[in-house]
This record gives structure tokens, sequence and C-alpha cells, in this order.
């Protein structure tokens, strides 16, 4: 099954697959959208997802089993919730997962798949739910990347519990291995959302 995954994700059939994916959700949450979906914000949406990704290119510490530590990509897509709400922000996700997909795939097994790519980014987007509140910025932010630990840590069973002989100690390695690169690049991007300017410059894009 692994290898079955992993060649059709490597092939020029599963990039297809994966594209036309994106373009039916884009679609999808535009027609769902009780108000007439606004070009302004669709072109930011797509402009921080392609800052994201190209940041996503540049990895500084890889894990073997997947999993990276990049220069504050999921920053940008969690921009997305924070400047215009739950539901953009975790589309983006959703789209962004299915990018790294298209371009990085490492896929075992067909649930692997959905909770490490789709949903695990889209949790990203579920910060949004405290965007209001003070300090709303890194509110959004880490209630985001813990959405994604949660759910990347509960798809890593299924590869380590082969390994460690059982559900709770796959849970306890995959929430190790997770953390590891998460938190990585969680704390680093912490560290310059405590900058006011930037927090300053981002506001000035958020639509209430």
């Amino acid at each position: 099954m692994e290898e079955i995954l992993q060649n059709f994700f490597g092939s020029i059939a599963g990039q297809l697959t994966t594209i036309a994916v994106i373009i039916i959700l884009m679609v999808l949450v535009a027609k769902t959208d009780k108000k007439k979906m606004d070009v302004n914000v669709m072109v930011k949406t797509a402009i921080l997802i392609a800052i994201a990704y190209v940041l996503n290119q540049i990895t500084l510490f890889r894990m073997p089993q997947g999993g990276s530590v990049t220069p504050f990509s999921m920053l940008f897509i969690v921009l997305v919730a924070y400047l215009f709400g739950a539901k953009q922000g975790v589309t983006a996700g959703i789209v962004f997962g299915l990018l790294d997909l298209l371009i990085k795939p490492y896929v075992i097994h067909p649930v692997q798949l959905i909770l490490d790519y789709p949903l695990a980014f889209g949790a990203l987007g579920l910060g949004a739910v405290l965007r209001n509140q003070k300090h709303g910025l890194m509110k959004t932010y880490l209630v985001g990347i813990l959405g994604r630990f949660i759910i990347s840590s509960i798809s890593g069973i299924i590869f380590f519990m082969d390994t460690t002989n059982g559900v709770w100690p796959g849970l306890i390695a995959a929430i190790g291995y997770n953390f590891t690169y998460i938190a990585a690049e969680g704390f680093a991007t912490v560290l310059i959302l405590f900058i006011p300017q930037l927090n300053i410059l981002f506001d000035k894009y958020k639509i209430s």
C-alpha cells in the first residue's frame, strides 16, 4: 500500500488529481459562500498562500519521516485566518497542504494522507476564533499550530505503531516527533510576533 500510494502521488496522474482537487475545492467554497466572493480577499489569500509555499521550499531542517522547520511558512497561512476569518483560513490551509502533497508527497496510508496534508494544514486556520481578542494574532497562531500538532501526532500513530508495538507507545513517539519541528518553528515565529510594528501592519488589512 505504501509503495502504491507514494508512486501514485509522485506520478503525473497523481499530481493532476491533486490539482483537480484544489480547483474543485476553491470552486465549492466560492459557490457556498453566502456573500459574493470578495475578489480582493481572494487575491490577498492567494498571495499569502504563495508566500507560504515559497518559504516551505526553504528547509532549515527536515525530519526523516516527513515534516520540516521552515522560515515562518505556517505564519502566512495563519495570517489568512487572522485577516479574513476561520473559513478562509481553513480553506487556505487545505489548499496549502494539497500543494505540499503535490511537491513533497510522503504517503504510507490513506488515513495518514488525509490527516497529514489537508486536515493538519487546514487546522492552522482554526485559531481565527480568537482573532478579535487582545493579542489576537498571537492567539490565532498558537491555536493554529496546536491544531496542526494534534492532527499530525494522531497521524503519526500510523507510522510509529508498527515500530513501537502499540497505540500508546506510537502516540508518545508521534508526539515527540512532531513537537520537535513544529515547536522549533513555532518558537521562532512567536518571537517575531512580539514586534509591535508587525501587528500594526497586519491589522491594517484585517477584516472584522
